[in-house]
């Protein structure tokens, strides 16, 4: 039995967009081309000059947090990009319009974006160009194009190690994905109705689930096997409502919720591994209707209420989000073990390079109760390097990101002179300090900012070097990389150039105004 719980907090305006996205400490409403970012602590109504996010040209469709760092978010736009940003620790102080990194490949807009659930920096986004584009953030460059589809995307989810991707599309299939090959392993019709289908993988279990429409518009779910898209398991009528069914499932309970645009009501299922593979619980009921449903990382919930998942709520008719907590009740005070299973820890298990070269990896695993991580996919450290999960921080990935240009700087190199091949390097704010040779926080952010575009600069310079000394490109990924980091050399050389001539007319400025300044003072001594 699931008690359900309303945090309705009065006065708690926002505004309102499709899409909401939620981080342990931070809440993100994405607004056409602005995105609102406030801690979930402060409620009330949101002040019309808060700090906003603006650097896409278009509306924005989708956005992520990324799942091991919880400072930097992703976001896809009407502008055909994929956009990174940095979230400080208590949220925005001012608007934030400079990302850390701009991903360019679509060639029309994109609508859906996934990080992968078990690799570092790996990023998938679907557009509207019927691709999707498997990216490695780290590098800012394309690892794969998937070009598998005949029509749009409505939606893709990742299993639970991350080594198939599941998607639906407009010509009403289902497909089973290799994402590192593109290989499509199964397909099949899901549901005959012309309204959008989607999808998530249940878990570890080798099953999905489906939603979508009948041939005469009733809203369904499916249950299939990962194997066999020939037939679902089982395929059951909900209502004949017309809001497209989004699921939401929870690898530790085994629960799916499902919950559809316009509806005031969220239903939930246990999910079993016989006949009828879902059993239906109860359902969340609301006179106020959604325009658009986020949810809380399990690492958020409170254990101490037994809240075994939180949806936070964009009201279709109120400028309000309205948080919606899941809840067992228990007599009990103590930790209920079986509720709060260890669940994924903000850490990888995997590398991009080791997963883009085959290795597969389950989610690092922590534990709710003592807040430790227990690697159980990696070598187990000695008992005296396990720390709490509350003792590190939460950026640490994002930390070593932020100072990494010291190292770069100041590791010595002792190879002799004549092998190595002197590359110039880019401008870098190490070197636009003032003479003071202070370091500011503001100054260390704007490093921080750089610093992706700095590493993604070396990156094609060390690419371009080797090209050079071995073959030309043969393979057509091989052809689609040197592409990429061509087009992405003239984007650094534009925007070196732009801030040359800026620099320029400052310096031009600053002459006249001491020009000036000088004249002023003789004619006053004269």
């Amino acid at each position: 039995m699931i008690r359900l719980r309303e945090e309705v907090v009065p006065k708690q305006v926002i505004e309102t967009g499709n899409f909401v996205n939620i981080q342990k400490d931070t809440l993100s409403n994405m607004v056409d081309v602005r995105a609102c970012n406030k801690p979930v602590e402060r409620t009330g109504r949101l002040d019309f000059n808060a700090s906003r996010i603006t650097g896409h040209r278009g509306p924005v469709l989708d956005v992520k947090w990324n799942p091991f760092n919880d400072n930097i978010i992703a976001s896809c736009s009407d502008d055909c990009t994929v956009k990174l940003w940095y979230i400080p620790d208590g949220g925005l102080a001012t608007h934030l319009s400079e990302w850390l990194i701009d991903l360019h490949g679509h060639k029309r807009r994109v609508g859906y974006i996934e990080w992968h659930p078990t690799a570092e920096n790996i990023l998938v986004s679907a557009g509207f160009d019927h691709l999707m584009i498997v990216w490695d953030v780290g590098c800012g460059e394309a690892v794969n194009v998937i070009d598998c589809h005949p029509d749009v995307i409505y939606s893709m989810s990742f299993n639970r190690d991350g080594s198939l991707i599941a998607t639906t599309c407009k010509d009403k299939k289902l497909r089973i994905i290799e994402p590192r090959r593109g290989i499509v392993l199964s397909e099949g019709v899901c549901h005959a109705g012309t309204k959008a289908c989607k999808v998530v993988f249940l878990g570890n279990t080798g099953r999905v689930l489906t939603t979508g429409f009948s041939r005469h518009s009733d809203r369904q779910y499916a249950v299939w096997s990962q194997n066999d898209l020939s037939a679902p398991l089982c395929i059951e009528t909900i209502d004949c409502s017309s809001g497209v069914l989004f699921p939401y499932y929870d690898h530790d309970t085994r629960i799916v919720f499902l919950a559809g645009k316009g509806d005031g009501n969220i239903r939930y299922y246990e999910v079993v591994d016989q006949a009828p593979w879902l059993h239906y619980l109860n359902q969340f009921l609301s006179g106020s209707p959604q325009r658009g449903l986020g949810f809380m990382p399990k690492r958020g919930c409170d254990t101490t209420q037994c809240e075994i998942f939180r949806f936070y709520k964009l009201h279709a008719t109120k400028g309000m989000c309205e948080p919606i907590s899941m809840i067992v009740p228990r007599k009990s005070d103590t930790f209920q073990e079986d509720l709060f299973p260890d669940t994924a820890a903000p850490t990888p298990a995997v590398s991009a390079h080791d997963w883009i070269n085959g290795r597969n990896c389950n989610p690092v695993l922590m534990s709710l109760n003592t807040g430790v991580s227990i690697q159980m996919h990696k070598p187990q450290p000695p008992p005296a390097m396990v720390v709490p999960i509350a003792a590190l921080p939460t950026t640490n990935n994002n930390n070593i990101k932020k100072y990494a240009f010291l190292s770069q700087e100041t590791v010595p190199d002792y190879r002799p002179r004549d092998s190595v091949q002197v590359i110039p390097l880019p401008l870098t704010e190490k070197s636009q300090k003032t003479s003071s040779n202070q370091s500011t926080k503001f100054q260390q952010i704007q490093q921080l900012f750089a610093q992706p575009n700095i590493m993604a600069s070396d990156e094609y310079k060390r690419g371009e070097r080797t090209e050079q000394l071995g073959d030309s490109p043969k393979t057509e990924f091989q052809l689609q990389r040197a592409y990429s980091r061509q087009c992405e050399e003239l984007k650094l050389l534009r925007k070196q150039l732009a801030n040359r001539e800026r620099r320029i007319r400052e310096l031009e400025e600053q002459v006249q105004t001491l020009q000036l300044q000088q004249r002023k003072a003789q004619s006053s001594h004269k």
